[in-house]
């Protein structure tokens, strides 16, 4: 027979009574799905899903998703049937190698008490994948600097894409970060080198996207205008040459996979190095970093995690799009 009490019940509590567990503060921010996994490892997705479905898993009384996020002292209604595994031995702090380690700090353009930026260097993997051992995530326990909680991965940029990355270092500015993202609060800004040049000096690049497959079962994503999730750029020329190249400026409104790719190979204007959406269109023989992305996640302002003030970090484009930029002669003012 299954034992339905949960640890938090007396010991005389009747099998098949509905207990409830609070929500510890250095559980601050996890997803509720996550939070079942943590302390349910015997209960599958699909099972979790079901009695989510059914109602039979509250927070503080009320209906909940997988992707809600839980804060501490909230309390989880707990069904009858579920038990919570014996504690789990203290986690190990897995060993970062000191060549991986010193990699990871160098890229540190900020740090306080609630947030770490990076500044991330094209070709580095910020998730693993198939074919990818070496990434941020595996690297972040060197990030630490004292805390005890293991920092938090909040967005992400492409592998080829460069540029400012956060890293929540609590739980509490994890969960403030991603509500920054989800409700617009952030204000973000990337530099792209294209081939040709926008009709417009300035406008909006309003194109829904939708995935498709790709080759090698890679993802790719295409404008589709009656299946797509709405994507809006802005996007503004900083500089040209003739009709040949161009230095733009571009505020990704929505977080579509790939939008910024899409959209500008959408108007004509591939990116720089981008064969994947561009095709040989982005490619120009006379430029030497031809082949890399010449994509660059500039500036970011976003409210301070702290929930004081705000928080406006620039990073520096890397080695070959700096090149690219002085090959042409592109002047970078007005960003």
């Amino acid at each position: 027979m299954i034992d339905s009490r949960a640890p938090n019940a007396s010991p005389g509590a009747p099998r098949g009574q509905v207990q409830t567990r609070a929500v510890s503060d250095d559980e601050a921010g996890l997803r509720l799905d996550r939070w079942f996994q943590r302390h349910f490892p015997g209960l599958s997705h699909g099972a979790l899903q079901k009695l989510l479905r059914t109602g039979q898993v509250r927070v503080d009384g009320k209906r909940a998703e997988g992707k809600d996020r839980v804060e501490p002292g909230q309390q989880v209604r707990l069904p009858p049937g579920v038990t919570l595994a014996p504690p789990p031995k203290p986690r190990e702090i897995p060993t970062v190698s000191d060549r991986d380690a010193a990699e990871i700090q160098s890229l540190v353009i900020h740090r306080d008490d609630h947030v770490i930026v990076l500044n991330k260097p094209p070709g580095l993997a910020v998730q693993g994948g198939t074919g990818t051992e070496r990434h941020i995530d595996g690297m972040l326990d060197a990030l630490r600097f004292g805390f005890e909680d293991r920092p938090r991965l909040v967005h992400r940029l492409d592998k080829d894409t460069s540029g400012l990355l956060l890293i929540a270092r609590t739980g509490q500015a994890a969960k403030r970060l991603a509500e920054s993202f989800r409700d617009r609060e952030t204000e973000k800004l990337y530099w792209a080198v294209v081939v040709g040049v926008p009709a417009q000096k300035e406008g909006d690049i309003d194109l829904p996207l939708a995935k498709r497959p790709g080759a090698r079962d890679r993802e790719m994503m295409q404008v589709d205008k009656e299946e797509g999730q709405k994507a809006l750029t802005h996007f503004r020329e900083l500089d040209r040459v003739g009709k040949r190249a161009a230095l733009l400026a571009l505020w990704p409104r929505t977080g579509r996979t790939h939008q910024l790719r899409v959209h500008c190979a959408a108007i004509g204007c591939p990116i720089l190095g981008d064969g994947k959406y561009g095709g040989e269109e982005a490619l120009l023989a006379a430029v030497a970093d031809a082949r890399r992305l010449h994509l660059h996640a500039r500036r970011l302002l976003l409210p301070h995690p702290s929930g004081k003030g705000e928080l406006q970090i620039t990073a520096e484009p890397p080695p070959h799009f700096r090149r690219t930029v002085e090959a042409f002669g592109f002047s970078t003012d007005g960003d």
